[in-house]
């Protein structure tokens, strides 16, 4: 089991026909050889899983990434919640270059993102 940093650009979408990779996210997580979460790792490396939100025209906001429950999410102050952006089903996925994920945004919109490097 290993950390390793994800990196999402924004996918096709109507708003960005060709996607976007000025759009997206870097994460660090802990990746089995299969390319899923292990939650037992995250909890000794939690400190170590921090998430970057980098967005054209807007500042970059750097939080973590939070297991709840089932669920995993990014986390921008861990005093709120309002500012959480919830990951679609990620503890079922295989994170892969290539594969695609969905993150719920602050504006409450889901936006579909690629995963273009595993590091």
């Amino acid at each position: 089991m290993t950390l390793r940093t994800v990196r999402l650009e924004l996918a096709r979408s109507r708003e960005f026909p060709d996607g976007s990779p000025a759009r997206g996210y870097e994460f660090v997580a802990p990746l089995d050889a299969d390319g899923h979460l292990d939650a037992g790792e995250w909890r000794r490396e939690k400190a170590r899983c921090t998430v970057r939100r980098f967005w054209q025209g807007e500042p970059d906001e750097r939080g973590v990434l939070a297991h709840v429950g089932s669920g995993w999410r990014f986390d921008y102050d861990r005093h709120r919640s309002d500012d959480d952006e919830p990951l679609f089903k990620l503890d079922r996925h295989t994170i892969k270059e290539g594969e695609y994920l969905s993150v719920t945004e602050h504006d409450g919109a889901q936006r579909t993102f690629r995963v273009v490097s595993i590091r």
